[in-house]
């Protein structure tokens, strides 16, 4: 049998170890039903299971699900269309996600690669202090395909959006103080001249 703080107390009867449970208020647990002799602990079952509980909620809130966003660009796209392309592939990676580039060809555009891979290889430049090449351009079918994982990890980019909320929220917060207090401010000299006007009808 295992002590309540964690000590060894060595092989009891079942029917003592049920007693010292009931004289220290606590539950007698078998831990190793499988072992020779079964080893139990004696514990606050319900604080046990509570502790167990937020231990796996604090590790599910801790766990960060790597998500894959894609974007598929033509070889020959015009310069707007480029800028907004690569405005969401920033965005992803600002994030925390990673992004799968897909360049398309079609008709005699797949004779010419080069035209794709100078494209990726132009983007992981312009991108370069967001993302890094996580697997280099290689050609799939009709396709080309980059993979940029961002230098940001899914968990900072998260840590890094709740500050910035919660900075935001603070600075509405402290405007709208601001504001009360300059609004109180302005009521109390009306209030004065009003007292002003009055004396002189006292004093007659």
């Amino acid at each position: 049998m295992v002590g309540p703080n964690g000590e060894q107390v060595g092989i009891v009867r079942v029917e003592d170890a049920l007693r010292l449970a009931e004289e220290a208020n606590l539950d007698l647990v078998e831990v190793a039903p499988m072992a020779k002799p079964p080893v139990a602990k004696l514990m606050d079952f319900g604080k046990f299971k509570y502790e167990a509980a937020m231990k796996a909620r604090e590790a599910r809130k801790n766990q960060v699900n790597t998500v894959i966003k894609e974007i598929k660009l033509r070889p020959k796209i015009d310069p707007h269309d480029y800028g907004t392309k690569k405005g969401h592939v920033e965005r992803f990676l600002k994030a925390g996600d990673k992004v799968k580039v897909t360049i398309m060809f079609r008709g005699r555009e797949q004779s010419r690669p080069e035209l794709g891979r100078r494209l990726l290889e132009r983007l992981a430049e312009d991108i370069a202090e967001l993302g890094f090449v996580e697997s280099a351009p290689k050609q799939d079918g009709r396709n080309m395909i980059m993979v940029i994982g961002p230098t940001k990890k899914k968990a900072e980019a998260k840590a890094e959006q709740r500050r910035s909320r919660e900075q935001h929220e603070q600075h509405e917060q402290h405007e709208q103080h601001a504001a009360g207090e300059h609004a109180a401010s302005g009521e109390q000299p009306q209030a004065a001249a009003a007292q002003t006007d009055q004396a002189p009808a006292a004093v007659e």
